[in-house]
């Protein structure tokens, strides 16, 4: 899959800015603050029709405009794909396949496969649970369409059942009948999305390990530990045995919505007990490992983006990850970096086509 060329319309800093790309290397080098990072977001919007970086929408439209279109086309399995995206402030986001607008957003997510690399990444590490269930979900919903609506109706359940314990709070009511309707259909969805969280890192944790391997030689020994309340007992039985805690919270305080994918290093948390460097690598093996996973399951070359990774990896890491694509194996890579002389430096390393575009 190769997105052959990109315009933008009042996305962010850019008022009118159109490229066109290399089937291989794209480089997008400028000064902090010109802009790179955008594009590279810009191309995630049209995978994922959200932003990596800002998740509230209307802020990713230019300061004193309107709206913002993202346009880009693609070939994929010999085909041309017209992807685009806008968003008007007051209205609905829209996202067009070829002209026609999908429905459902989550029917798009999975159809253009990308994988990014970002100094945002550490977030993984740093922040709670909840960041790392949604690196779990994103790799997981790329290529199981089914998964994501899933998720989406457990959260609705979720919500349902949380507003439901405020309101027997607020009138000193119970009514356990109406109670076990949403311990059913929470136990229903909660299940498959574990069963399928577990199948998933079975097969992940392999691959995760195999690349920090490689980038590390091999002087460390990590490990991806899923954490989850459905491991101890089927959720109906837990909601049910939690009931006046639940009440007393007015939350439901067990289930899928809990779990977590604790990031060891020598059995220890890497958090506290990993240097930056081996942070580095453990966050890259981790997103070569996404590569790794949705190339497997989708046929298809993800696009790869390294924001920003210069002036965050040693000149061997990111040396390590550039000659990735002189692998047939890898796709069309994304770079964006302050200096452009570096950049090249390193490009010209591999022996593959590229394009240096100066912002």
């Amino acid at each position: 899959m190769i997105l052959k060329s990109l315009s933008l319309l009042n996305y962010k800093n850019f008022n009118d800015k159109s490229f066109i790309f290399n089937e291989k290397i794209n480089c997008i080098v400028g000064n902090n603050g010109i802009g790179k990072t955008n594009v590279l977001d810009a191309i995630y919007h049209l995978s994922f029709g959200k932003s990596y970086f800002n998740p509230v929408a209307t802020q990713n439209i230019k300061h004193d405009e309107d709206f913002f279109v993202i346009n880009g086309n693609y070939e994929k399995e010999d085909k041309t794909e017209k992807v685009a995206i806008s968003l008007k402030r007051g209205q609905k986001k829209v996202i067009k396949r070829n002209g026609k607008a999908y429905e459902k957003f989550s029917d798009h997510i999975g159809f253009l496969p990308l994988v990014i690399i970002s100094p945002a990444d550490r977030d993984l590490i740093t922040e709670g649970s909840s960041t790392r269930r949604k690196f779990i979900d994103s790799v997981i919903s790329q290529s199981d369409k089914g998964y994501l609506n899933q998720l989406i109706n457990y959260n609705k359940i979720l919500a349902q059942r949380n507003a439901l314990l405020k309101y027997f709070a607020l009138n000193h009511t119970f009514n356990q009948d109406t109670l076990d309707v949403y311990n059913t259909q929470l136990t229903d969805y909660g299940t498959l999305i574990f069963n399928k969280r577990d199948s998933f890192l079975k097969e992940f944790i392999p691959i995760f390990k195999s690349r920090y391997k490689a980038i590390s030689n091999g002087n460390e020994v990590v490990d991806l530990v899923y954490r989850s309340d459905l491991y101890e007992n089927e959720l109906t039985t837990l909601l049910k045995s939690i009931i006046n805690k639940d009440r007393a919270l007015q939350y439901t305080s067990v289930g899928i919505h809990k779990d977590d994918l604790q990031f060891n290093i020598a059995s220890h948390p890497i958090k506290k007990f990993g240097s930056q460097g081996q942070q580095k690598s453990f966050l890259i093996a981790l997103k070569l490992a996404q590569f790794d996973f949705i190339k497997a399951q989708s046929g298809v070359n993800p696009i790869l983006l390294l924001d920003d990774i210069f002036d965050k990896l040693d000149e061997q890491r990111v040396a390590q990850i550039i000659k990735l694509v002189d692998d047939e194996n890898f796709g069309q890579l994304f770079i964006s970096d302050t200096h452009g002389e570096r950049t090249e430096h390193a490009v010209k390393q591999v022996h593959q086509s590229y394009e240096i575009f100066k912002l």
